[in-house]
């Protein structure tokens, strides 16, 4: 389980989905029971049976509203850019992982400026509550990360393969995670969907709880299937981190190919490369 809040941001509509300021449901008002059928017990019970089925109807928008998932704004045509989604598990338990990662987002963007667009993309009480839309800037990026926090729920990185299977553009998901708590045989569907897209899957797997090992044989078979790979993560290793990422970013501009032309000048590009070749 996982327990933490998340900041409102009312300049950035995409990170807020139900509204704080909705009228809460207004109870009923009692209607006297009609002649002959007396007052009492009885008609008690039938005024109070009928205001919790009114507050139930009213409530159930809201309660739908928390239950959607964030998708990026819809867009059409190609896209100018490569794109990228950085999906991170930002349940409870997650805090400390979540910290590291967030100060070395603009690695993505400032690997390769202005040749790769990012969208950030984060779960966390059983939703995606968060999914902006792409940027090249470094710093619109770093502050729409600075205000999520961690909040308690089930891992929900499905929606976010989904979504970015349905976007244009997408070259490379990058996944930041400890345990898959959703349906294999349908993450083999959309990673099976993702390659056919050639959309790569790249999970940094933390470890540091002994439970979230028993799931890294299922991201590595959903990252295979779309040619990706699976990469340790060390949230007490933030230059290691922002290499990767650059690493990763690189790749997904220019692919293998790229990647080893920059690996003189990427630390991280040996490791990316040598996890890759273990894809087969």
């Amino acid at each position: 389980m996982r327990v933490h809040t998340e900041a409102a941001m009312t300049d950035k509509p995409n990170f807020i989905l139900v509204p704080d300021d909705a009228p809460p449901p207004q109870p009923p008002v009692p209607v006297p029971p009609p002649r002959g059928q007396g007052g009492g017990l009885l008609a008690t019970l039938r005024t109070m049976a009928s205001g919790v089925i009114a507050a139930a109807t009213s409530a159930a928008p809201a309660v739908l509203a928390q239950l959607t998932h964030a998708e990026p704004p819809a867009d059409t045509g190609a896209p100018p850019r490569p794109r990228l989604v950085f999906a991170v598990d930002a349940t409870a338990s997650r805090e400390p992982a979540w910290a590291a990662a967030r100060r070395v987002t603009d690695a993505l963007v400032k690997a390769l400026p202005g040749e790769l667009d990012v969208a950030l993309a984060v779960h966390g009480g059983g939703r995606v509550h968060t999914f902006t839309s792409f940027t090249g800037n470094a710093n619109t990026l770093r502050d729409r990360a600075a205000g999520i926090t961690c909040v308690s729920g089930l891992t929900r990185l499905l929606p976010i393969l989904s979504a970015s299977v349905k976007a244009p553009g997408v070259r490379v998901v990058v996944y930041v995670g400890d345990v898959f708590e959703e349906s294999l045989a349908q993450g083999r569907q959309i990673a099976d969907s993702m390659a056919a897209r050639g959309t790569k899957l790249i999970v940094l797997h933390d470890t540091a709880d002994p439970a979230a090992r028993r799931d890294a044989e299922m991201f590595w078979d959903l990252a295979r299937r779309t040619g990706g790979c699976v990469l340790p993560f060390d949230a007490t290793a933030s230059d290691r981190l922002r290499d990767l990422l650059s690493a990763v970013a690189v790749y997904a501009v220019g692919g293998e190919k790229l990647l080893r032309e920059r690996r003189e000048a990427l630390p991280g590009a040996v490791a990316l490369l040598e996890h890759l070749g273990k894809r087969g």
